[in-house]
């Protein structure tokens, strides 16, 4: 038997011959609850308000590397006082290995954050029940949606710059 044998395992030098997307690691990168109003608001008898603010950040660590940030931050207000804030941001670390630039793109914008936002919900859901609230439930979100929407602005962003360069009189810098 060959010392490279691994038990049917593909040696590690062979398993990096193809395209890859890994999770390396997942974890939170911070978090926040404040309720500046409590004990007061909790008598509060208003319909409370919402509001929902969502954000993703891509950073490259390596060049097959990248940490994704699915950023959330929930805001409830009861009548004028803030009953409470709840700010999340879920980090990953993804390998994307022998993958076209498009193909990583698609990636970062939609499967990256798919995977993390099941761990944002359960902790924006954990620290307002903790804080004594109701338990909210953030709604599944369409990753692929709002990646479609991006690239839309993209395209505009780019026509829009091109439209600008293109009706600038000749001379006139």
């Amino acid at each position: 038997m060959s010392e490279e044998n691994t038990n049917g395992a593909v040696a590690p030098a062979e398993a990096a011959t193809g395209p890859a997307f890994t999770i390396e690691k997942i974890y939170v990168k911070d978090v926040s609850f404040e309720s500046p109003n409590s004990p007061a608001v909790f008598n509060e008898a208003v319909q409370p308000e919402l509001q929902l603010n969502l954000n993703q950040r891509v950073q490259r660590l390596a060049e097959n590397a990248f940490e994704v940030v699915l950023a959330v931050t929930l805001t409830c207000k009861a009548g004028d006082k803030t009953a409470y804030v709840a700010e999340v941001q879920q980090a990953g670390v993804f390998g994307l290995v022998g993958l076209e630039p498009q193909a990583i793109d698609v990636l970062l914008g939609t499967q990256c954050p798919s995977i993390l936002f099941p761990y944002v919900r359960s902790l924006v859901s954990d620290l307002i029940q903790a804080g004594g609230f109701p338990p909210f439930y953030l709604q599944p979100i369409n990753f692929e949606g709002l990646y479609a929407e991006t690239l839309r602005q993209r395209q505009e962003q780019a026509e829009a710059g091109t439209s600008l360069a293109d009706s600038e009189p000749a001379g006139n810098a």
